[in-house]
C-alpha cells in the first residue's frame, strides 16, 4: 500500500527517510507526495524504535542490579578494587556515553551549562569517590527519564498529524468521457471526482449529488455522522459513508483548507507560550548559578568546619548538581503545551501555538460576528419586492449572474432561490464593494446589489420603511433607479446559547459587531443573552469599534467568518476564525481555528487553554518545591544520591505524566 508522506528539506516526518526528489514547495511549508512504505511497516517501525530506544537503560539496569548483588554478598578484596570499578563501568557506559557526547556538542557550541553537563559532572564525580552504583543509577534513571520524554512528545507531535493528515493520494476523476484515477495533486478546480463508500475526500468541494452523510470525525472531533445536501461545501479529510457521490471540486489539492490546517499545525510548535520562553532563559540563568553553589559547598566550608573532609563535601556537591538539575521544568512544560494543542486537535480546534493557549487562558472579554458565527449563514429568500414596471424574472436572472462572483451566503441563498445562471447574460466589470454589495454592468446599464447603504452612496432614492423590515433585506437598484428588494432569513445555531452560558459561567463579557441591519442583530443578541451589541456596521466600522473596546485593557478574542472580520481577527489578542466557510484570508490570519463552525467549540478552546496553564504551573511549582527543600537536605548532608535521583528524574517522570493529562481533557 502506498502510504504518504510529508517531506521537509528532504526528510519525511513520520519515518525520517530522506529523499533525492527535487520538488516544489507550497504555501512556504512541505512538499506532500508518497513514498513506498506500508502502514504496517510504519507501525513495525515505531515498536522497533521504541525496543531500541529503551535496549541501553535494560542492559545498563541488569548490569546494576548485578553489581548490587556482588557488592552484597561477595567481600573479598580482589572484588573491591578494580574489578569493581570495571563492572560498574560496563555498566555506566550504555547510558552515560550518550549524555556525555550531548555535554560535549552542547560546550563546542558554547553552552557550557546544559542539563548533560550537570549530568556528566554529577556521575564521573560519583565515580571519583568510588560511588559506583548511585554514579550509574543518577544516569540511568537519568536516561529512563529522557527516553519517556521523547516518547511523550512523538506521540503527541503523531497524535496531531493523525488527527489532521486524512488525505488519500488518489482521486476518481471524470476526464473524456470515463472515471479516471488519479493522484489528487493532480485534480483541477472544477473538475468531477467521484467518491465511494467508505472512502476519503481528498479535495474541498461542492457536493453534486442530492444528499449524503460524512463522518467528520477527523475533522472536527465529533463522531456523530453530518448529513450534507446538493450544494453544501464538504471538506477534505471527511469519510463518505453509505452511497457513492459525486463533488465539483473547489480548490487544488494544496489549498485544500486540511492542507492549510496541516502546515499550520507543523508550525505551531514553534509559537512557544511566554512561560516556556521563560523557563528557557532561567534556566541558562539557574544553572550556570548552581554549579557555582556546588562549587562552594566543596571549598567554603573548610573556611569554618574543625573536621572538615574533602570527599564527604565533594559528595554533598555532587547530590546538590543531580538535585538542581532542571529536567522537570524544561520537559514537562514544552510537553504541556503539546498537549494542549493535541487536546484541541481531537476536538477539531486548530490552536496555532502554545503562547496562544496562554491568552486564551486570561481571556475576559470576546468579541463575536454574527452571520457565520453564530448563526447558520445559510440563508433563505423569504420575499421579493419589485416595482411592477420592470420583468420580475429578467431582473432575478441578472442578480443571479452577478451574485456569481460572490462567495457570501446571500449570494448562495439568491442561487437556490432563483435556480441555474442563464449562461447568455455576460456581466461587465463586476466589483465587489466591501459591507455595501456589489455592482455590475449589464446591457450597457449599472445593477447594484446590496444593502441600503450601497444605494446612499450612489445617491438613489428609495421609499422602503426599513424599521417594518424584520428580515435582512437586499436592495436592488438598475440603471440608477430603485426597483425593489429581496428578504432574506438566517437562523440561529443550535448550540449558540449554550455556547454564550457557558462563556458567562467562566465570567467572560460577551459583545457583538455586526454589519447587519441593528433590529435584526439585537434581537439574536436578546435570544442568545450577548451582553452588548452593535450592529449596522461596516468594516471599518468595526475595527473602530473593537478599538474602543480593547481600550478597557483586558484580555480580548475576537471571532468570526468572513474576509471582512479579518482586519478585526488581526487586532485581537487571540483571533478565533471558523474554519468549515470562513474565508481563507480570516483562517490564515486567526490564532485558532474552529474547523466545523461550531461555536461552543469557543468555550471549549479557551478551557482547554486554562487547564493546560494549570498543569504547566502545577509542575513548575511541585518541581520547585521539592527541588528546593531537597536542595536544603543535600547541602546539608543529609540527602544522598538515591534522594537526588527522585529529586531529579521521579519529578521530572510525575511531571510528564500530570502533562500527558492534557490530552485527555474532557468539557
Amino acid at each position: 500500500m502506498q502510504h504518504k508522506h510529508n517531506y521537509i528539506d528532504g526528510v519525511c516526518t513520520i519515518c525520517s527517510q530522506t529523499t533525492n526528489r527535487t520538488y516544489t514547495k507550497a504555501d512556504n511549508a512541505c512538499c506532500v507526495h508518497t513514498c513506498d512504505h506500508s502502514d504496517n511497516g510504519h507501525q513495525h517501525s515505531e515498536s522497533m524504535s521504541t525496543f531500541y530506544l529503551f535496549v541501553p537503560a535494560v542492559i545498563s539496569l541488569i548490569l546494576l542490579l548485578f553489581g548490587i548483588g556482588l557488592d552484597h554478598y561477595v567481600r573479598q578484596s580482589w572484588f573491591n578494587g578494580t574489578i569493581r570499578f570495571f563492572g560498574y563501568l560496563i555498566a555506566y557506559i550504555p547510558v552515560g556515553l550518550p549524555v556525555l557526547k550531548q555535554a560535549v556538542g552542547s560546550i563546542s557550541r558554547g553552552n557550557l551549562f546544559s542539563e548533560f553537563f550537570l549530568m556528566g559532572i554529577a556521575t564521573l564525580g560519583a565515580f571519583a569517590i568510588n560511588e559506583y552504583p548511585e554514579g550509574v543509577a543518577v544516569m540511568l534513571f537519568y536516561t529512563i527519564g529522557e527516553n519517556f520524554q521523547s516518547l511523550a512528545i512523538t506521540r503527541a507531535k503523531a497524535n496531531i498529524k493523525m488527527l489532521l493528515d486524512q488525505r488519500p493520494d488518489e482521486a476518481t476523476v471524470y476526464r473524456d468521457g470515463d472515471w479516471t484515477k488519479i493522484k489528487a495533486a493532480e485534480v483541477n478546480v472544477g473538475d468531477r471526482v467521484q467518491v465511494k463508500p467508505g472512502e476519503k475526500l481528498g479535495l474541498d468541494g461542492v457536493l453534486s449529488s442530492d444528499k449524503a452523510i460524512f463522518n467528520t470525525a477527523a475533522l472536527t472531533g465529533e463522531s456523530k455522522p453530518e448529513g450534507k445536501n446538493k450544494g453544501d461545501v464538504v471538506l477534505a479529510g471527511m469519510i463518505n459513508l453509505y452511497t457513492a457521490i459525486q463533488m465539483e471540486v473547489t480548490a487544488v489539492y494544496e489549498d485544500s483548507k486540511l492542507s492549510k490546517i496541516l502546515q499550520l499545525t507543523q508550525e505551531a510548535s514553534s509559537q512557544k507560550a511566554p512561560t516556556e520562553l521563560f523557563i528557557s532563559k532561567f534556566a541558562k540563568i539557574y544553572t550556570p548559578i548552581v554549579v557555582f553553589l556546588a562549587i562552594s559547598i566543596i571549598f567554603f566550608p573548610f573556611l569554618f568546619v574543625d573536621d572538615y573532609v574533602f570527599r564527604d563535601w565533594l559528595y554533598r556537591a555532587l547530590v546538590f548538581l543531580v538535585i538542581s538539575c532542571p529536567c522537570a521544568l524544561v520537559i514537562s512544560i514544552p510537553l504541556g503545551y503539546f498537549g494542549g494543542i493535541g487536546a484541541a486537535s481531537r476536538n477539531g480546534i486548530l490552536i496555532k501555538g502554545g503562547n496562544f493557549l496562554d491568552v486564551l487562558a486570561s481571556l475576559k472579554h470576546v468579541v463575536m460576528d454574527k452571520t457565520g458565527t453564530m448563526t447558520e449563514g445559510v440563508f433563505d429568500v423569504q420575499d421579493v419586492q419589485f416595482n411592477g414596471v420592470i420583468n420580475r424574472d429578467k431582473i432575478l436572472s441578472y442578480i443571479n449572474v452577478l451574485e456569481s462572483y460572490s462567495t457570501h451566503p446571500v449570494a448562495t441563498a439568491i442561487h437556490k432561490y432563483v435556480g441555474e445562471i442563464d449562461k447568455s447574460i455576460h456581466m461587465e466589470r463586476v466589483e465587489e464593494i466591501a459591507g455595501y454589495g456589489l455592482k455590475g454592468i449589464v446591457e450597457n446599464k449599472v445593477l447594484l446589489v446590496g444593502n441600503f447603504r450601497l444605494l446612499d452612496s450612489a445617491q438613489i432614492k428609495y421609499d422602503t420603511d426599513l424599521n417594518s423590515i424584520a428580515h435582512t433585506t437586499i436592495a436592488v437598484a438598475f440603471n440608477g433607479i430603485y426597483i425593489g428588494y429581496m428578504t432574506i432569513a438566517d437562523k440561529i445555531k443550535g448550540d449558540a446559547k449554550e455556547t454564550i452560558d457557558r462563556l458567562h459561567d467562566m465570567q467572560l463579557h460577551v459583545t457583538m459587531l455586526s454589519g447587519d441591519k441593528s433590529s435584526i442583530v439585537r434581537q439574536v443578541a436578546e435570544d442568545l443573552g450577548i451582553d452588548q451589541v452593535f450592529g449596522d456596521l461596516l468594516p471599518e466600522d468595526k475595527v473602530n469599534r473593537f478599538k474602543t473596546i480593547k481600550q478597557d485593557n483586558v484580555k480580548i478574542a475576537f471571532v468570526g467568518d468572513g474576509i471582512n472580520d479579518a482586519p478585526v481577527v488581526a487586532l485581537s489578542d487571540v483571533g478565533i476564525a471558523m474554519g468549515g466557510l470562513g474565508s481563507d484570508a480570516t483562517i490564515e490570519t486567526a490564532d485558532v481555528v474552529i474547523q466545523d463552525d461550531r461555536p461552543i467549540k469557543i468555550p471549549l478552546a479557551i478551557h482547554i487553554g486554562k487547564k493546560t496553564k494549570q498543569i504547566v504551573w502545577q509542575n513548575i511549582s511541585f518541581a520547585f518545591g521539592v527541588k528546593i527543600i531537597v536542595l536544603i537536605l543535600g547541602a546539608g548532608g543529609l540527602a544522598t544520591m538515591w534522594e537526588a535521583v527522585f529529586a531529579d528524574v521521579g519529578i521530572a517522570l510525575l511531571a510528564i505524566f500530570n502533562a500527558i493529562r492534557i490530552q485527555h481533557i474532557k468539557f
